[in-house]
C-alpha cells in the first residue's frame, strides 16, 4: 500500500530562518513518497539555503518572487495555489505568521496564501523561531488569528535553539513533519474511533537480572498505532519493553510484565471501539521472582529448577467483557500458520486474527500477514511494516 502523500502535489513555501536547512531533507522525503514539491521561497529564505539546492531536490524551479514572469499570465500566485492539495509554510517565522494572520499581500508566500482556495488547499504552518519570540503575546495572538482561520500549525518542538537558548519555538525535525502531513492527507476512515493497541514482548522476571522473554520487536504494534491515528483514531498503546519512538499523537502507556500489561488494558479495554492484541505476550512466569540473583554453586552442574505459573488472557479477558470492543488477535506460530491461527480465534472467541510466521519477521522491518475470520481468509503479501498495517486498518474501518 502506498503512502497517502503518493500522487499529492505539495506546495512548499519557505520564509527565513536557520531551521530552513531541514527543507532539503523534507523535500526529499516528500519526493520519495511519491509526492511532487514546488518550492517556493521569500528572499529571507534564500539567506539561508539556496533555490538551486531546492530545485535540485525537488526536480523544479523554485518561485521567489511575486513578479516572476514565467507563468503566462504572470500570476504565479493564483496558478501555484490551484495545483496545490496543501500549502505548507516552513519554515514559518514569527514575521511569516503575523503576515498570515493579518492577511498581508506583500511577497509571494502571504499573496498565494491569501489568493488559494481554502476549501480546496489546506494551508500547514510550521513555526520557527526564538523561544522569547514564540512565548511573545502578539506571536500568540497571531498563531490563534490563523487557527481561527482554518490553519493547522505544526508544532514547534522544544529544545536546543541556534541563538544558544532552549525552549519552545525550534521548528520539528524533517521526518517529524513529514509524518504529519502523511498524517493529515490520509483517509480519516476512523475519525471518531477510539483503539487499543498491546505492542511488542512482555518480560517476566526470574530474578533481578533474568527474566522470560521473546524476540517480539514491536514494530508492527507501533505501525498500526500509526496507522490508526493518521485514519483519526483516538489510540492508545500498552507497549512491552521496546526501544520505539511513540507515533504522534498517541497515547503510550509502558508495561515490563504480562500481568502490568493485562492490569493496563483491562480498565480500558470497555470504553474502546477496538482493541487489537498484537503483542508477544508470554504465557508463562516464574511463581516466584527471586529478590536476590540466583547464584551457581562452585562446581555445580545442575540448573535450578524453576516453578512455572500461567498468566493471565488478556485477549480473551477482553473478548469475554459485557460490551466487548472489536477484538483483533494476533498469531505467532512457527508452522501449520492458518490452522493454529483459526483454532486460536475460536478458543478466544474473537471476529479476527491477524496471522505470521514469527521466526520470519521478529525484529524485521518488514513481514507476511494473514487475515482469518469465520468467513475465510485473506493473504496480505510480505511488505514494509507500516504499509500492512495501513492495509489492516484500511480492512478494519470497513468491517466497523
Amino acid at each position: 500500500m502506498t503512502s497517502p502523500l503518493h500522487g499529492k502535489h505539495i506546495l512548499l513555501a519557505m520564509t527565513g530562518g536557520i531551521a530552513g536547512y531541514k527543507i532539503a531533507e523534507l523535500a526529499r522525503l516528500l519526493v520519495k513518497a511519491g509526492a511532487t514539491v514546488q518550492v517556493m521561497m521569500t528572499e529571507a529564505a534564500e539567506q539561508f539555503i539556496t533555490a538551486v539546492t531546492m530545485q535540485a531536490l525537488s526536480g523544479r524551479p523554485v518561485y521567489t518572487s511575486q513578479w516572476d514572469s514565467r507563468p503566462a499570465n504572470n500570476m504565479a500566485h493564483i496558478n501555484l495555489s490551484r495545483e496545490a492539495d496543501v500549502m505548507l509554510v516552513a519554515p514559518a517565522s514569527a514575521d511569516a505568521i503575523a503576515a498570515l494572520a493579518q492577511g498581508r499581500a506583500d511577497d509571494l508566500i502571504s499573496l498565494t496564501a491569501l489568493a488559494r482556495r481554502i476549501d480546496a488547499c489546506p494551508l500547514l504552518v510550521v513555526p520557527a523561531m526564538n523561544r522569547e519570540m514564540w512565548a511573545h503575546p502578539a506571536t500568540q495572538r497571531n498563531v490563534a488569528q490563523i487557527l481561527a482561520d482554518g490553519a493547522t500549525v505544526i508544532g514547534p518542538a522544544s529544545g536546543d535553539q541556534a541563538c544558544g537558548e532552549v525552549g519552545d519555538g525550534r521548528m520539528l525535525e524533517a521526518q517529524e513533519i513529514f509524518d504529519d502531513v502523511e498524517a493529515f492527507l490520509a483517509p480519516k476512515t476512523l475519525r471518531g474511533k477510539k483503539l487499543l493497541i498491546t505492542a511488542g514482548p512482555t518480560f517476566e522476571p526470574i530474578d533481578p537480572v533474568r527474566g522470560i522473554t521473546n524476540h517480539s520487536s514491536g514494530k508492527m504494534g507501533f505501525a498500526i498505532a500509526r496507522a490508526a491515528a493518521e485514519a483519526g483514531a483516538e489510540v492508545t498503546v500498552v507497549a512491552g519493553p521496546v526501544h520505539l519512538p511513540t507515533p504522534r499523537g498517541v497515547k503510550r502507556i509502558n508495561v515490563q510484565s504480562a500481568q502490568q500489561m493485562f492490569d493496563a488494558v483491562l480498565p480500558l479495554a470497555a470504553q474502546q471501539d477496538v482493541f487489537i492484541a498484537s503483542a508477544a505476550v508470554a504465557d508463562w512466569r516464574p511463581a516466584q521472582s527471586h529478590e536476590h540473583k540466583m547464584k551457581k554453586a562452585e562446581g555445580g552442574v545442575t540448573a535450578p529448577t524453576i516453578a512455572m505459573a500461567e498468566n493471565p488472557d488478556i485477549l480473551a479477558a477482553v473478548a469475554r467483557l459485557p460490551q466487548p470492543p472489536y477484538c483483533v488477535g494476533f498469531a505467532a506460530e512457527s508452522e501449520k500458520l492458518a490452522e493454529y491461527a483459526e483454532a486460536k480465534r475460536r478458543r478466544k472467541g474473537i471476529p479476527l486474527i491477524v496471522a505470521n510466521l514469527g521466526p520470519a519477521t521478529f525484529g524485521r522491518d518488514d513481514n507476511a500477514l494473514l487475515l482469518i475470520d469465520e468467513q475465510g481468509q485473506r493473504e496480505l503479501p510480505r511488505s514494509d511494516k507500516l504499509s500492512l498495517a495501513r492495509e489492516l486498518i484500511q480492512d478494519l474501518s470497513k468491517r466497523l
